[in-house]
């Protein structure tokens, strides 16, 4: 297992890495960039203790500035004070997007994932992005991490009502099969695991969600995060890759077909997620990629506050921005 995390690794560095040589531009539009070797953050004596550590949801930050780390708390709870307060008697959606990889795919979907989303779930105002520079917009977020992830949801289980309120929440990384990896720059790594996101969920009282995981391998977290009050889609399942996640690109293949496609339109979840499904697997057949099979799974009681949500959806469609995922 072990061994498996550090190839993986090792590949998405070397891409960055690729990148860099190529005369990648560095300004304060551009994320830093994947240079140096991945790390060993699992800890114990033996691999099988090694793995059990990786659950736990470590996080390793080296070589930040005390002043980097005050400028992005102050940017974190900038965004978290302005979030609206929950209405009595209203199904309110709080929306949160994150990109956990600096690779800059990840920060530009996250961003368009939120202003989806938002207008889907009536969720302005109630809304956060995590991501960090996406090498166009000068748009300025609080940078994606492990730990900004888990203060903005306890930050906004202060808010929200658990009887009446859901959670929207879009992950968007690289992925390997212990979890979601989380790599910025030559700063940052850590894995969010499916037991550590289970139990933060669970300890927030978290418990009326949606999540959506963009992500190889995203499909480990179904059975951990499953229940009667979860609505769950990954973008691949337990076993296999999704693709798209270059660094230039606008938008992963879920990415492109879920949010910016078929979320956009008027229809309800299950009907969007087939149809993003639908166009995944003909990309994927186009270039003779072993499929991804993107998970979808609604528990009883999320069916009824889904009803109650999609009832205000917005009944015109946006269209598409960025670049297609794949060449159409």
């Amino acid at each position: 297992m072990i061994r498996r995390l550090r190839f993986i690794t090792a590949c998405l560095v070397a891409l960055s890495a690729g990148a860099a040589a190529q005369g990648v531009e560095h300004s304060a539009l551009q994320p830093p960039p994947h240079t140096q070797p991945w790390p060993s953050i699992g800890s114990g004596e033996g691999k099988s203790a090694q793995a059990a550590s990786l659950q736990l949801g470590p996080e390793m930050q080296r070589g930040i500035s005390p002043q980097e780390v005050l400028r992005e708390r102050r940017l974190l709870d900038a965004e978290l004070d302005g979030i609206a307060a929950q209405r009595p008697g209203t199904v309110d959606a709080y929306v949160v997007t994150v990109a956990l990889d600096s690779d800059p795919v990840f920060a530009r979907e996250a961003r368009e994932a939120r202003r989806v989303l938002s207008r889907r779930y009536g969720a302005n105002g109630r809304a956060i992005t995590l991501a960090g520079p996406d090498g166009v917009t000068g748009d300025i977020r609080p940078k994606g991490s492990i730990s900004a992830l888990m203060y903005t949801l306890a930050r906004l289980s202060e808010v929200m009502d658990p009887q009446e309120d859901v959670l929207v929440l879009y992950s968007t990384s690289h992925g390997i099969p212990q979890g979601l990896t989380y790599h910025y720059g030559d700063s940052g790594y850590g894995i969010l695991s499916p037991q550590y996101f289970r139990d933060a969920l669970t300890e927030l009282g978290l418990q009326k969600r949606l999540l959506i995981l963009s992500a190889c391998f995203s499909g480990t977290f179904v059975p951990y995060l499953a229940g009667p009050d979860t609505a769950i889609l990954t973008a691949a399942a337990f076993n296999r890759t999704s693709f798209g996640c270059e660094a230039e690109n606008d938008w992963t293949y879920f990415g492109d077909a879920m949010i910016n496609r078929a979320l956009r339109k008027p229809h309800g979840l299950v009907l969007a997620a087939r149809e993003a499904s639908s166009d995944i697997a003909k990309w994927e057949g186009n270039k003779n990629l072993t499929p991804s099979l993107p998970q979808t799974l609604i528990g009883a009681s999320a069916k009824e506050w889904l009803a109650v949500l999609e009832a205000q959806i917005p009944q015109d469609t946006t269209r598409p921005v960025g670049r297609p995922a794949v060449g159409e």
